[in-house]
């Protein structure tokens, strides 16, 4: 690869002011519709030009070289975000290095954004079919697709139930056989995966980030993280976060 991807990763993740980033809300709909498999919206999504998208970081003075590197940005968070929800590592990781190859081949902007759409909605299709492959009953699919695209609010049973129109006894003995998950804990795991990729990813305060996803408060989000993860949000920020992983020495 002739462009430097960790110099890029680097520069975009220890940036401090708010300007140069895509919003957070708008940023993790669109990796969770990949990672859903949401063909749809996906499709309607990459209608806006990637290159034209505002709140990116300056990575470079060439303005291709710039999207070259926020290109392998998106490339490696759709792996990452692929393998979460199933996608075999070996593929996932192959996919990414196939498109990140092809990336550094192009000489315009056009053609970047052109292969951006194309590789998102490559690795959606892949999750759709993934997902396609588990037998969920149809209410079950409904409950977590809304589980899903809710996860920055709180999400009641009741209203799952009114939602598939289903009894909330029924719903949530049907969920537990389909998943082996209570409704309450299949929440809670997706919020605090959630959560692993904003302390990874995100320069975000822990307090922010409890927030975003409808804790009643840090001291909660905390308890409820430490008993999953065994560790506070702080030290698996400072274990996992991307910029020590790429040797920056920051935590």
């Amino acid at each position: 690869m002739s462009f430097n991807k960790e110099i890029a990763v680097k520069e975009m993740l220890l940036r401090e002011s708010e300007e140069f980033h895509a919003p957070y809300v708008s940023e993790f709909d669109f990796y969770y519709a990949v990672k859903n498999g949401d063909i749809e919206k996906v499709t309607k999504l990459c209608e806006e030009d990637f290159t034209e998208k505002s709140g990116f970081g300056k990575l470079s003075d060439d303005p291709l070289q710039s999207m070259k590197y926020h290109f392998t940005i998106t490339a490696a968070m759709l792996a990452r975000y692929a393998i979460e929800a199933g996608l075999e590592l070996e593929s996932a990781y192959g996919l990414s290095d196939l498109y990140i190859q092809k990336c550094d081949k192009l000489r315009s902007l056009h053609e970047l954004s052109e292969l951006h759409r194309e590789m998102t909605l490559d690795f959606t299709k892949r999750m759709s079919a993934l997902r396609k492959s588990r037998v969920f009953s149809k209410q079950v699919v409904l409950c977590v697709n809304f589980i899903f695209e809710n996860l920055h609010r709180k999400i009641t049973v009741s209203e799952l139930a009114r939602y598939t129109g289903l009894n909330p006894n029924y719903l949530s003995r049907l969920f537990k056989k389909e998943t082996g998950s209570t409704i309450t804990d299949y929440i809670i795991s997706k919020k605090i995966s959630t959560a692993k990729n904003m302390l990874k990813y995100t320069d975000h305060a822990v307090s922010r980030i409890a927030e975003t996803l409808a804790f009643s408060s840090q001291s909660y989000f905390t308890k409820i993280f430490r008993s999953i993860e065994g560790m506070t949000p702080k030290k698996y920020r400072d274990l996992y976060s991307f910029s020590t992983e790429l040797g920056t020495g920051e935590g």
